[in-house]
């Protein structure tokens, strides 16, 4: 059976089809007893807007696109759940994307002929587009970035404080008592923003409590994947001084090194404790349990989904663009970190 039309909605409840228009877009007053008539009317016919139509008449595709590096990384995967719900509520449908972290790619979303120019908004989480890009493109469609890219200030984004993050993991790692902290993930060149700055609250750490800092326990890793981080533990363990804990700078770096300590004999947290950041599920489930520091990816969600539909609805909204916003995080501790006995 066909769906209903506004003119079979029209004709039920005995009215125009512009006062049917009228009552579902909220276009104009219609008095109580024609609303009363047409929203029965609605109701017994079951009918649904062609939200299509009426976004494309608007000039808009109800859709998001939400372009991310990598989505087999959980957090990313954990993240986008979040957005697609976020934009739920927002009345927005939102498709995923990746990048595969290529240069190319990044950039060929910013290009006028980009099939992105057929959404309405893109929540972006660039690995390598500089602000140039940004400000060069030629699709003009709106955009909301997430991480801790630095940019000049013409782009709004959302990141937590991943230098106060850092510091956290590493706080947690000396109140145990540890003094050979290693940190796993450092990426000292130019796309390398968020492990640069975890790199710094890291040594922020260390200075605050008084330990020296060692380089050979800073381990740089081009990605942050499991088998990087259990390689670069075995070579922290190889040191003539090893280390007594190893801070990550996510948790598949963490559950990398964790593995590779396990199988090497070295127990975790006795012989060396752990640490990584991201909240991901699966360190809950991992033996021990990952300690690591949590970003609040419903918070993020929110800001990121809420700040683009303002600027497609040219409002002010949760984020006055542009504008470098900060989402919360928390210190979840488990038994990769639990005291010595």
């Amino acid at each position: 059976m066909r769906d209903a039309t506004l003119r079979d909605v029209a004709a039920r409840a005995g009215v125009s089809i512009r006062t049917v228009s009228n009552v579902v877009n909220g276009y104009a007053p219609v008095s109580d007893a024609l609303r009363v008539k047409v929203e029965a009317a609605l109701a017994e016919l079951d009918y649904r807007p062609n939200l299509i139509a009426r976004n494309l008449k608007q000039g808009r595709t109800g859709l998001l696109c939400l372009v991310v590096p990598e989505l087999d990384v959980p957090y990313f995967a954990e993240l986008a759940r979040a957005v697609i719900a976020s934009g739920r509520e927002h009345g927005y449908a939102v498709l995923v994307d990746q990048t595969d972290a290529d240069p190319d790619r990044e950039r060929e979303l910013l290009t006028r002929n980009s099939r992105l120019a057929l959404f309405d908004g893109l929540i972006l989480s660039p690995l390598t587009l500089s602000a140039d890009d940004l400000r060069h493109r030629g699709n003009r469609t709106p955009i909301m970035l997430l991480g801790e890219h630095i940019f000049d200030g013409s782009f709004s984004h959302v990141a937590i404080d991943n230098v106060a993050a850092a510091r956290d993991a590493t706080t947690h790692l000396i109140g145990l008592g540890r003094r050979r902290i290693a940190a796993i993930g450092d990426q000292p060149y130019a796309t390398g923003d968020t492990a640069q700055l975890r790199t710094a609250g890291y040594r922020q750490a260390l200075e605050r409590a008084g330990i020296p800092l060692d380089p050979a326990l800073i381990r740089p890793t081009v990605h942050f994947h499991r088998r990087l981080g259990a390689a670069a533990a075995l070579e922290l363990m190889a040191l003539p001084s090893p280390p007594d804990a190893i801070f990550c700078y996510n948790d598949l770096l963490a559950l990398g090194a964790m593995r590779a300590l396990t199988r090497a004999g070295i127990r975790v947290p006795e012989d060396v404790a752990v640490i990584g950041i991201d909240g991901i599920e699966e360190g809950e489930f991992s033996t021990p349990s990952l300690s690591t520091v949590v970003p609040d990816k419903q918070q993020i969600a929110t800001l990121a989904v809420g700040g683009l539909v303002a600027l497609i609805d040219g409002t002010t909204g949760p984020i006055p663009a542009p504008a470098e916003i900060r989402a919360g995080h928390t210190l979840l501790v488990r038994e990769s970190t639990v005291a010595r006995p």
